[in-house]
């Protein structure tokens, strides 16, 4: 698994995709930070609410090359075989997106350092607002890691990736638009956003975390499915 995780890590900063990923999101978040501060406004949740759906699109960019380009250059064979297990390479592959993906989120302690110098902050929400952040990000992650491995071409994989983030990011207006009281019901209970705004609020509700693990471990492991069957193919 260590392996992979490094392979995949050093495949992120020889492409551009590693520095185009961190620097949207700094840029972004810093934009948000800054107009925060001259808002006089000193909770940091903002930024994290304003950044979540820039968030969820960046996700499926950062995951599709994953699998889909070893297929591509057909070395996915030679993954296969290597004196690894299958579920290894999963979780490696996966571990080295997270990695990418909260690079940018662990420098906003910088934002809630410096606002700790001008005003009282809440270090609780704080790390409310990055378990928040860390779980729905690594439930979109493991959605597109999914959908890498389904296809050999990035490009495919990265448009799906992006219609499904877009889709998880329309369900609770589907809920309100639809009035259906079962239907409007069951998109509120899958709603990413909803949910991971209940982090940004400091709600530490155990559902919410239990939602997006559950996530994470479904996807991860149809994934594992789908490249144990393309292995014995």
């Amino acid at each position: 698994m260590t392996a992979v995780f490094k392979r995949e890590m050093k495949a992120y900063f020889t492409m551009p995709v590693g520095y185009i990923v961190i620097a949207v999101m700094l840029l972004l978040s810093g934009m948000y930070f800054s107009y925060m501060c001259k808002s006089s406004y000193s909770n940091i949740s903002f930024v994290f609410s304003s950044i979540s759906s820039i968030a969820l699109l960046m996700a499926p960019i950062i995951t599709m090359r994953l699998f889909s380009e070893d297929r591509k250059q057909k070395v996915d064979q030679a993954l296969f075989t290597a004196p690894v297990k299958l579920i290894s390479i999963v979780f490696g592959k996966f571990l080295a997106a997270f990695t990418l993906f909260m690079i940018p989120m662990g420098i906003t302690l910088i934002y809630q350092i410096v606002l700790a110098f001008t005003a009282d902050i809440n270090w609780l929400l704080y790390l409310s607002d990055i378990l928040g952040i860390a779980l729905m990000g690594a439930a979109i992650l493991s959605i597109g890691l999914f959908i890498s491995a389904l296809t050999e071409s990035q490009m495919i994989a990265g448009i799906f990736g992006m219609a499904v983030s877009f889709f998880i990011m329309q369900i609770d207006y589907f809920a309100s638009a639809v009035n259906v009281e079962w239907f409007s019901s069951f998109c509120t209970s899958v709603s990413f956003i909803s949910r991971y705004n209940a982090f940004t609020s400091g709600q530490f509700d155990f559902s919410n975390i239990v939602f997006f693990i559950s996530v994470v471990v479904i996807f991860l492991y149809f994934t594992h499915l789908v490249l144990d069957k393309k292995r014995w193919a």
